[in-house]
């Protein structure tokens, strides 16, 4: 039977894997604690998962097939469970493409599952120098990095999700990883506004918009 910890489900969304519709599961756990994190509810880890995988996430997906396209695999961080290359077989033999939000925290398990994903939405917070003021752990920025490589070299469909806020990534950092992102190949590149209602760290102030217009853009406009 697959072991996932599932925090949550949203049945159906236009937004978290392009042009499909698509269910989230959002997997409980994260190594990280990121300062503009906003889904504290799903970093701990526990005995037990506050949602049933078969009966809830699977019972919905069996109700799902032929109205929706896609599942998408969220968290929290989707790779820090070691039931996920189970929950992926699973959730394709049902028809569904697959989808993964990760961090990149665990660059080696995502080269392994990435011949099973149709599509990654991968987030790089920062320089690989500075990762560790934002997520509290050493080492971070270059295991981000690393699972930027593999995602380029697989040729897997991806975004990269840059969330801006400019105490944290001020203008001419974030251009200099952009950079970065455009050497290293990323198909595309997606700057989002940082939220700061309910984040882990309050002391964040909102953050001045570097750019007009929506909440999410592409790096060139």
């Amino acid at each position: 039977m697959t072991a996932m910890q599932v925090g949550g489900i949203t049945p159906l969304t236009t937004i978290d894997y392009p042009g499909e519709l698509a269910a989230v599961v959002f997997c409980q756990g994260c190594p990280w604690r990121c300062r503009y994190c906003h889904n504290g509810h799903l970093l701990p880890r526990g005995l037990y998962s506050p949602i049933d995988w078969q009966e809830e996430v699977i019972g919905l997906l069996q109700r799902r097939r032929g109205l929706l396209d896609a599942v998408v695999f969220s968290g929290g961080e989707p790779t820090v469970q070691r039931g996920l290359p189970a929950a992926v077989a699973e959730v394709r033999a049902l028809g569904f493409k697959v989808g993964l939000h990760t961090a990149g925290c665990y660059p080696e398990r995502l080269d392994e599952l990435l011949p099973a994903i149709d599509w990654v939405g991968l987030d790089i917070k920062a320089l690989p120098e500075d990762y560790p003021a934002l997520t509290g752990v050493s080492g971070s920025g270059e295991r981000a990095f690393d699972s930027l490589r593999y995602l380029v070299e697989s040729g897997v469909a991806h975004e990269v999700r840059v969330t801006v806020h400019d105490a944290l990534l001020p203008a001419d950092k974030l251009q200099r990883l952009l950079g970065l992102l455009r050497e290293a190949g990323a198909a595309k590149i997606m700057l989002q506004h940082c939220r700061t209602d309910n984040v882990l760290d309050s002391a964040l102030g909102v953050s001045a918009q570097p750019w007009a217009g929506a909440a999410r853009c592409p790096a060139d406009q």
